[in-house]
Formats: C-alpha cells, sequence, structure tokens
C-alpha cells in the first residue's frame, strides 16, 4: 500500500512540473472534458490566433489565467488518474466547434468538427475493429496489397481488424517504405511528429519533427503491435497484376529475391506504392563514367563516411535541403548545383528534442495527446490554403498571385536576408523569382546558414556534364570531386510505374493516362481497372499543408467502406467499378480549380504538373473537404456486379452511403 502511495505522490509531482510546460490552450480542452465546466470556454479564456507555425504555448493568455487553468487542471487530472470519469467524454458537433474556436483563436470550417470528431476517437466509422460488418464476406475472399510503407502498412491494419484475408507484399526486407529506404544523412519529416502518426496508435515521439531512425522505428513497432507481419511478403515485388474478368479476380505475378515467381489471385488489388518511391536520376553526360561514389539520396550506401571528401550535391529540393547542412561539417568541399531556386520557410524546433514534462503529458493525461494532434493538424493543415488562389485582377503576377501571397514573400526575403547574415551576396542565387508556394514549401534545415560556410559554394545552374571527375556546369563552373549526391527527387509522373497494370481487355494503366496523364476519381480509383485501388495516387499531395498519413487513413477507411458494401450484397465474386461519367466529372473538377490556384502559374516548373501542364501531384481541396468526400463513401458513383451461382447478376447503382 505504501507503494501505490508513493508512485502516486510521485506521479502528482511529475504532473505539478509537468503542467508548468504544458500547451495551454491543449489544456482547457482537457478541462472541459473532464469536468464539463462550461465556463473554461469563456471570453476570459479565449487564446490568441496562432502565429504562423508556432504551438503558441501560452495561448496568448495572461499570467494570472494561466495559473488558474494549470491549478485547476491539476485538480482535474488527479481526480481523473483516481478514478473519476470524465464528465465530457463525447462533445458533441456544435462543442465540439467551440471547443476549436477557443483553442486556436481563430474561424474554424464547419468541415473540421467531423474531422476532429474522428481523430478524438468519437466516430464510430473511424473505429479499427469492424469484423462483425465484414462477416458476410466469403472464406476464399482475398486482398492482396502492394507495398508495406504508411499507406499499405495502413491498409493491412484494416484488413487484420476486419477479419478479412490479405497478403502485403513488400520488396524490401523491412515495413517503412520511403522511411525504410531512405538513410542520407539528415533526413526527416517536415511534418509534426504527432500527426506523422496513426491516428489508433500513439506514440512517445523524442523530437518534434522526429528523424528517419525513430519513425522508422515507429512503423516497424506498429507493424508488430497489430499482428500484421505474418501476412508480409518480404523482399518480393510485383512484376504484374492483370484483371481476369472471367472470374473477376486480379492475377498478381511476384518474384522473390531468389528469383522465384508466384502468381496470387486477389479479389480486390490495392496499390500502395505512393507518389514518391521510383528515384529519378538525371540525364547528364559522362555520369555513368564518374571515377568516383555516384549515388541517389534514396540509395545511401550503409555506413557510408564522407569525413575529408570533396562532394557535390546535383540537387537543392527537399532532400538536398536535409542532407547538405547534416554533411557540411565533416566533408572537406562541398559544392551545391541547383537548377532552380527554393522557397523555405523558418523551422524553428528543427532538431529540438521534447522536453520530458511536454511528453509526461501526452503520454499520461486523457485528452491531451488527442487535443494536440488536433491543434497541430489545424496549423498545418489548410491556414494557407485561402492564400493560394489566384487573383486575376492582381498586377504582380511575376512575383505573387494576390496581395496576402505577396506580404507571404516579404517575409521570407526577410527571413532569408537574416539567415545569410554577412553573406547578402547570395541573395540573388537562393531568391526565387515564382511566388511562395508555388513549388513545394520546405522548411529551414539550416541551410541558408550552412550555405555562409566556407567549404560551401553554390552553384547557380545545372549540371551540363562529368569530365573524369570534374562536374561542369552549363555556366561554365566546374569543381573537381571525389563523390557526388544525387538530390533529384522521385520520378513522381510515372505513377504506378513499378510493375505493369492491366485493366479490363488488357489495357495498360500507362495507356489509360496516355493522354491528361495520371488522373483518378478521388484520387483512387480508375474506370476500366475493377477491383483496384490506389493510396497516395493523382491529385492527392499535399502541397499546401496537411498530414500525409491522415490523409492515407481516410483514403484505407473510404476503401474499406466500398469492400464492406460489396461484400454485403454478393455471396460470391462482384466486381466493382467507377463509373466513368463520375470519374471524369470530378476530374474536371480537379483540373478547374487548379487553373485557379497558384501551382497553375506558369512562372514556375514543378513535378506537381505533368508535360501537358495538367497539375497532377497535388490537391485542390482543403483537408477538410476531401476527408469529408472520403467519409460519405457514396455508392452511386460505382457500378457493382455479383457472380452468384445462378450466375451474373447486373446489381443497380446503389444511393446507399456505406458509412
Amino acid at each position: 500500500m505504501t507503494d501505490v502511495h508513493t508512485n502516486h505522490e510521485n506521479w502528482k509531482i511529475k504532473l505539478s512540473a509537468a503542467l508548468l510546460d504544458a500547451n495551454v490552450p491543449t489544456l482547457l480542452m482537457v478541462l472541459v472534458h473532464l469536468t464539463a465546466d462550461m465556463s473554461w470556454l469563456g471570453e476570459r479564456y479565449k487564446c490568441s490566433r496562432i502565429k504562423g507555425l508556432d504551438d503558441n504555448d501560452t495561448g496568448g493568455l495572461d499570467d494570472e489565467a494561466q495559473v488558474e487553468i494549470r491549478r485547476a487542471a491539476f485538480d482535474a487530472i488527479v481526480a481523473w488518474k483516481q478514478g473519476k470519469s470524465p464528465e465530457l467524454a463525447g462533445p458533441g458537433d456544435d462543442l465540439i466547434a467551440a471547443m476549436l474556436v477557443q483553442s486556436t483563436g481563430e474561424k474554424v470550417p464547419k468541415g473540421y468538427v467531423p474531422m476532429v470528431a474522428a481523430g478524438l476517437g468519437l466516430d464510430a466509422e473511424y473505429a479499427l475493429d469492424q469484423r462483425a460488418s465484414f462477416a458476410s464476406a466469403p472464406p476464399e475472399f482475398h486482398v492482396v496489397v502492394i507495398g508495406a510503407g504508411v499507406a499499405g502498412l495502413c491498409t493491412a491494419i484494416r484488413l487484420e481488424k476486419a477479419g478479412l484475408s490479405y497478403t502485403v507484399i513488400e520488396k524490401n526486407e523491412e515495413v517503412g517504405g520511403t522511411w525504410f529506404e531512405n538513410k542520407y544523412p539528415g533526413a526527416g519529416v517536415d511534418t509534426p511528429s504527432h500527426i506523422y502518426s496513426y491516428s489508433f496508435s500513439k506514440n512517445d515521439w523524442k523530437r518534434y519533427f522526429a528523424e528517419r531512425g525513430e519513425i522508422q522505428s515507429y512503423f516497424e513497432g506498429v507493424a508488430d503491435t497489430f499482428c500484421v507481419r505474418p501476412n508480409i511478403r518480404f523482399k518480393t515485388k510485383v512484376e504484374s497484376a492483370k484483371y481476369d474478368e472471367t472470374s473477376m479476380e486480379w492475377v498478381v505475378t511476384t518474384v522473390d529475391s531468389d528469383g522465384k515467381e508466384e502468381v496470387i489471385r486477389a479479389n480486390i488489388l490495392v496499390a500502395g506504392t505512393g507518389l514518391l518511391n521510383i528515384p529519378r536520376l538525371p540525364n547528364i553526360a559522362g555520369l555513368r563514367e564518374f571515377r568516383g561514389d555516384c549515388f541517389h539520396t534514396a540509395c545511401w550506401p550503409e555506413g557510408y563516411e564522407l569525413a575529408g571528401k570533396r562532394v557535390a550535391v546535383i540537387g537543392n529540393g527537399a532532400s538536398a535541403m536535409q542532407v547538405v547542412p547534416a554533411i557540411a561539417d565533416k566533408v572537406q568541399a562541398l559544392t551545391v548545383f541547383q537548377r532552380s531556386k527554393q522557397w523555405a520557410a523558418p523551422f524553428e524546433r528543427f532538431q529540438q528534442e521534447m522536453p520530458e514534462t511536454k511528453r509526461f503529458l501526452l503520454r499520461e493525461v486523457a485528452f491531451y495527446q488527442e487535443w494536440y494532434r488536433q491543434r497541430l493538424a489545424w496549423i498545418f493543415n489548410d491556414r494557407v490554403h485561402s492564400s493560394l488562389q489566384i487573383d486575376p485582377e492582381w498586377p504582380h503576377k511575376d512575383r505573387s498571385i494576390n496581395r496576402r501571397n505577396d506580404k507571404h514573400r516579404e517575409f521570407f526575403i526577410e527571413y532569408i536576408k537574416k539567415e545569410l547574415g554577412d553573406r547578402q551576396d547570395l541573395l540573388p542565387k537562393v531568391v526565387p523569382d515564382y511566388p511562395p508556394f508555388g513549388k513545394r514549401m520546405l522548411l529551414d534545415n539550416g541551410w541558408y546558414r550552412t550555405l555562409r560556410r566556407p567549404n560551401v559554394r553554390l552553384v547557380d545552374s545545372e549540371v551540363a556534364r562529368i569530365e573524369g571527375n570534374r562536374v561542369v556546369s552549363a555556366s561554365g563552373e566546374s569543381d573537381e570531386v571525389d563523390v557526388i549526391i544525387i538530390a533529384t527527387g522521385f520520378d513522381a509522373h510515372n505513377m504506378l510505374g513499378s510493375f505493369n497494370l492491366q485493366g479490363r481487355g488488357g489495357k495498360r494503366i500507362r495507356d489509360a493516362w496516355a493522354e491528361n496523364g495520371p488522373e483518378a476519381h478521388m484520387g483512387l480509383t480508375h474506370p476500366g481497372f475493377p477491383n483496384f485501388f490506389m493510396l497516395a495516387g493523382p491529385n492527392t499531395g499535399l502541397g499546401h499543408g496537411g498530414s500525409v498519413v491522415a490523409m492515407l487513413e481516410a483514403q484505407a477507411r473510404y476503401v474499406m467502406g466500398i469492400i464492406k458494401h460489396a461484400v454485403s450484397h454478393c455471396s460470391g465474386g462482384f466486381e466493382l467499378e467507377v463509373r466513368k461519367d463520375v470519374h471524369d466529372t470530378y476530374n474536371t473538377t480537379v483540373c478547374d480549380l487548379h487553373s485557379r490556384m497558384i501551382w497553375a502559374h506558369t512562372g514556375t516548373s514543378t513535378w506537381f504538373r505533368a508535360a501537358n501542364g495538367r497539375v497532377i501531384g497535388t490537391t485542390p481541396f482543403r483537408n477538410d473537404d476531401y476527408w469529408n468526400m472520403l467519409r460519405k463513401t457514396d455508392m452511386s458513383h460505382y457500378s457493382l456486379r455479383c457472380f452468384n451461382k445462378r450466375g451474373l447478376i447486373e446489381v443497380a447503382e446503389s444511393t446507399e452511403m456505406a458509412r
């Protein structure tokens, strides 16, 4: 009994210390849940508007109000710890909306309310355990998932919890996808750790923005926790997937690391290969004949040592912005060859460890992590979306697209000047001549400060050729180097390019996309490819902010809703296919919205756009709008044919919402 009392007193001491370091707006939400005292939503405790990407830990409240909140929180949390049930475990939509406004200091769109409710665990349809809903699935029903990265792993977990038979095909020896493959120095997320994780699997993150090793460990742990490893075939590649119209099944051909070929038949095929999984190599004369070491950032050699070497980095995008600052103090000389300039925003919490006090609250206190996540999601989601709309009357189209975007430009330039310090001569080389957010907005991992180092040189010109061990730029500058690091990103336009996908009549997905480029209904499915879904497909990239993990969760749940509808209506095989008119209308809307957004700006070249100018990488939708579209799972968008013992039966298109 003494030990129990001592442990409880120690816990209270830790709580008291942690509350001094707490995020006050989040604490307010915890108080509302635990006490149901609506006075905490009064004007006295209304938080100030969040500035930039800051957590706004004080909420802008005066010291007296903060003390009141911390004291009340201590009492309420201790009572909860001692067994008192929360007075308000499940607030309704109106109350959630009021709580959002109170904690963010901003007007939050109505569409966010159901999304936040799901994030708080209040939406039954987002619960993992849906076994009862799939009880009617025939025992031979089988799903094949390609890839065990973030998307494939999420899908596998949902299939496991639904009690469905499935196989995951993974080319690597471990889960994690891009996080397993990209082992270059400095690799990490530019999304806060707590929203770069599944809502159903919390984690005690050590950093505000996790580095590659911690992220990979998280996904490995998730695979173990949810017992999906037995269903994953590692070190196996999908060579082809062809739809068999007679049996209404996908015939998937795989090859393992020993060269053994196998054929798996699947009722449903899900591609979780993602947008950024095929490294893009530049076509540079003499590159193959380079006399030193040369590798892409996604193929970083295990344990490779750069100390004392002369290094050239080709590219200055997201991976370069991470790797260059990470290696600059190790190498003898470092030259960066940039083809185009990039915008980078301040990254105040770069490499910052999360204090144990904050980790204690996130780990130990009811509702704290849930609301901390929801506030982060708002900060990093759609707050800039309205500023990315082109103002046709704006007179300065060469530098910005509207007044607010122009203010962003001024802010970023002032930030760059500050970071460059006494190297203002670099300013013309680093300030882009296109509007902010015209390409993917990067976070500054110490990039500008690194360019000031005496052993670092920035060449504002693409590489023209390699001569022996000398890298020559288009402007005529050249450097003799020992190592070339290729940081030119991925072949994002070659979606689903890692295997041969053939749908109805043997038509390849490449041919289906030949005219318009990659496109799909909801970014998930395409006419002529029945019973097939792709996660992180065309026009689902988050160019304006948000968490790709949250988006993938929503997509996986949507696919499960489709499957649930089909197995409940068909006792045998089935053919489920998006209607062409629905698909075409959706993509017309996507193109129309994009035509008025920044990624259609003619002054930029970006992987977001295909060769024909169509934006294929990013979504034009707000995160909440897209989430709510996925939540509906509108079956009227699909045609469904069942194959029963009596033969093929056409099922009328349903207007049912298979939530």
